[in-house]
């Protein structure tokens, strides 16, 4: 009976064991909590603060990630603090450099730098606030940040209060830090300072170099014309625009035994050059320099000699002595614009070398049917370019020859034989987009389509009217925009900020317009109810 019960107890155990499912064992749930600080020394909040160093401890490992970008210290200190430790720790040290204000309320924000361990759960926007006086400062003002000309919002914007007080004025802003700063980051359209003291500031907006202060070579600013009072209920609007710098060149470097090049910043319009050798003129010509912010100047080749070259624009001048090396001259030679003409493109030759005459009656432009097509002429000097107009048909196929001769450069040099083939698509592969104003302010407008890049595809000018009409473009999805003119010289104008002058207006319609080929779109555009 032992034996029987043994063995049928035996039996139970392994079927019971075969019945059981087979698992892994799990970590449980993923963590998804951001750590919380527990403690600080000194408590977030502390008054009358006086010590170097502060301490705060979390409720697990925490690590500090671009802590250099991220964290933002308002009032900003000349010499950043050390934050520690650079590997996982359950609490972080910040080691104070700086000589602290009296009476201020300082605030340390971490922005996203600061994460747990194991899941890399952010603490967002944690911030640490302490005075050196008796109490906390806890009014705040708001803005709105957006570029002036581009749709896309810029990041890592930083705005800014400067005290108005008998030491300020209006150059503060490039040598001194300034009162009360905070950070868009790299997601955020609109900031708030906070822990401000009652008083008059000047506010601004930089996407800056990280120096918080103003340099107009490299930085963008937004400001708002009039000083702003705190407290203030008002969501401040600032328009980031980069300045136009005053017209400025470089000295000129030789780049071939007939050309200079001459950098220079600003804008080139209007610039006057002159070209002296021993006080006498020197026949010479000038250029644009293709993509880049420089001219070309075109020269007699010569062997080792000096040229004098004097440079003017209004009030600006600047004279330099080039020293001639005897080097490889340029050469005569052209390149055409695409084979794949637009209807509302024309083409184009370039020529490496500018051109000074163009004999219209050894150039011939046939069609399929090798029947001759008119067409006119006209050159660009400044990017070397012969331009040709004439009616362009669609699905046909243009042969252009260009005679011996017809084409003489600076140096009286001439081309020799040069052939061209191009042709047009069928009008059905473009896609048509019309677009009435409503609700026009003044005049004049410039109405222009760009693409996913910002980058202008068609524009027009807008002196009197209220439609704009782009016929036969690519289809694609395109961005529409306004821009009021004020000053009427066919280009959106930057601001300056010690004049006072904000940018011209800038107005997007709200979305993108999806034009496909062989369609026809009308969009109205009510400017008075765009930002």
């Amino acid at each position: 009976m032992r034996k029987s019960l043994l063995s049928v107890l035996i039996v139970l155990a392994i079927v019971i064991g075969s019945c059981a499912k087979r698992g892994t064992i799990t970590g449980g749930l993923k963590d998804t909590l951001a750590p919380v600080m527990k403690s600080s020394t000194p408590k977030n909040g502390a008054t009358n603060f006086n010590g170097k160093e502060i301490k705060l401890y979390f409720d697990e490992y925490v690590k500090l990630k671009n802590v250099g970008k991220q964290l933002i210290i308002s009032p900003p200190m000349k010499n950043k603090p050390e934050v520690l430790p650079y590997t996982a720790s359950k609490y972080i040290t910040i080691k104070l450099k700086d000589t602290l204000q009296p009476n201020t309320t300082y605030s340390l924000n971490f922005g996203q730098s600061i994460e747990d361990n194991n899941e890399a759960n952010i603490l967002n926007q944690f911030k640490y606030v302490f005075s050196t006086g008796n109490f906390i400062d806890s009014l705040t003002i708001g803005a709105k940040i957006k570029d002036a000309l581009e749709l896309k919002t810029p990041t890592f914007v930083s705005v800014m209060l400067y005290e108005v007080n008998d030491k300020y004025n209006d150059s503060t802003i490039y040598k001194e830090l300034p009162r009360y700063i905070t950070n868009s980051l790299d997601g955020l359209s609109a900031a708030k300072l906070e822990n401000l003291k009652a008083g008059k500031y000047r506010l601004i907006a930089l996407q800056d170099n990280g120096n918080n202060k103003f340099d107009p070579k490299i930085d963008k600013i937004g400001y708002i014309n009039d000083f702003v009072t705190v407290p203030n209920d008002t969501l401040f609007e600032l328009e980031l625009f980069k300045e136009e710098l005053p017209f400025k060149t470089f000295k000129p470097s030789q780049v071939s035994g007939n050309r200079m090049v001459i950098g220079y910043e600003g804008n080139a319009k209007d610039v006057v050059v002159d070209v002296k050798k021993n006080g006498e003129f020197v026949p010479f010509t000038v250029t644009q320099f293709p993509k880049k912010d420089s001219l070309q100047v075109w020269f007699p080749a010569m062997k080792k000699d000096s040229l004098m070259v004097s440079i003017t624009k209004n009030n600006y001048q600047s004279d330099y002595l080039v020293k001639i090396k005897d080097q490889k001259k340029d050469t005569l030679a052209f390149s055409p614009s695409a084979s794949d003409l637009q209807f509302r493109k024309n083409f184009k030759i370039h020529a490496d070398i500018p051109i000074v005459t163009i004999d219209k009656s050894k150039i011939r432009l046939l069609d399929k049917d090798s029947t001759a097509v008119k067409f006119n002429t006209r050159y660009d000097s400044f990017n070397q370019d012969v331009i040709f107009d004439f009616e362009k048909k669609p699905l046909e196929k243009y042969q252009m020859t260009v005679f011996p001769g017809a084409l003489t450069d600076f140096y009286e040099k001439k081309n020799d034989t040069l052939r061209f083939s191009f042709s047009t698509r069928n009008t059905s592969d473009f896609g048509n987009l019309r677009v009435p104003l409503e609700n026009i302010k003044r005049y004049p407008l410039i109405v222009e389509i760009t693409d996913d890049k910002g980058v202008v595809i068609e524009s027009e000018y807008l002196e009197s009217g209220n439609k704009v009409v782009f016929d036969l473009i690519e289809p694609k999805k395109y961005t529409l925009r306004v821009i009021y003119d004020d000053n009427k010289n066919k280009v959106w104008d930057a601001g300056n900020y010690m004049e006072k002058r904000q940018s011209e207006e800038v107005i997007y319609f709200p979305k993108e317009l999806d034009v496909r080929a062989n369609w026809d779109v009308e969009q109205p555009f009510d400017l008075r109810s765009m930002k």
